[in-house]
């Protein structure tokens, strides 16, 4: 028998896992000893803090980040083979969304491998579900241009392409270019655009908002460092 690839999510900040997601995610990480991982810091340290008995020397991390050699990552699967388990971990939320796990997910099916998706917490499906926005028609964009030029012009089709589909346009930024993202935002979309504000979800310092963009000028967040989706309906 195979093992199975367990995409396996972690929380969004410094909570408790077990305040966000279910107990049978603990169950499962107590049962594996392979992850692949983006940062093995913070991943022992998430899997310390659900499962505080689990033996750290006896976990076998692979890294998945920038660095990764792709031809390595092809083997990574491999103890698949001989019927162990394997844990995919994002490093905040669920794997493989906005996430470079899903290259790991895409071997996993061309190799016959079960994959099974764990339920956590999606900072994009929280912010849509508590926008007041289109839930039954969205996009994911991942992130937008860094140049300013660029950023504003993306931002522009995306609030035409709201338009044209009634479907609102969900964005995200590096935490500490958000406040600049505002800014862009506020100069470029029309006054009556909705837009959603969705700032350290899950965490004690959550901060979850629609208006139109007029409304936003004498109402700014200071969003700096904080882990932010953007989302905008014409």
């Amino acid at each position: 028998m195979k093992g199975k690839l367990y995409l396996i999510p972690t929380t969004l900040g410094e909570s408790e896992p077990l305040e966000v997601m279910p107990l049978s995610v603990k169950k499962v990480v107590e049962q594996i000893d392979y992850y692949i991982v983006e940062n093995e810091k913070s991943a022992r340290r998430f899997i310390k803090k659900i499962t505080p008995k689990k033996s750290q020397p006896d976990l076998q991390l692979m890294l998945l980040d920038k660095y990764a050699d792709e031809q390595e990552t092809l083997r990574y699967l491999d103890v698949c083979d001989h019927g162990n388990h394997v844990g995919l971990l994002s490093e905040a939320g669920v794997p493989a969304i906005a996430d470079p796990g899903a290259s790991i997910v895409a071997l996993a099916h061309r190799k016959g491998i079960q994959v099974v998706p764990l339920v956590g917490p999606s900072s994009i499906l929280l912010a849509m579900m508590s926008s007041g926005l289109n839930g039954q028609n969205f996009a994911f964009n991942g992130y937008l241009p860094i140049e300013k030029a660029d950023r504003k012009k993306s931002i522009k089709q995306l609030e035409r392409l709201s338009a044209e589909k009634n479907q609102a346009q969900i964005f995200i930024e590096t935490p500490y270019r958000n406040d600049k993202m505002m800014t862009d935002l506020l100069g470029t979309l029309t006054p009556t655009t909705q837009l959603c504000i969705a700032a350290d979800i899950t965490l004690p310092t959550e901060f979850i908002q629609t208006r139109v963009t007029k409304d936003w000028k004498n109402a700014r967040p200071d969003l700096h460092k904080r882990p932010t989706i953007f989302i905008i309906q014409k």
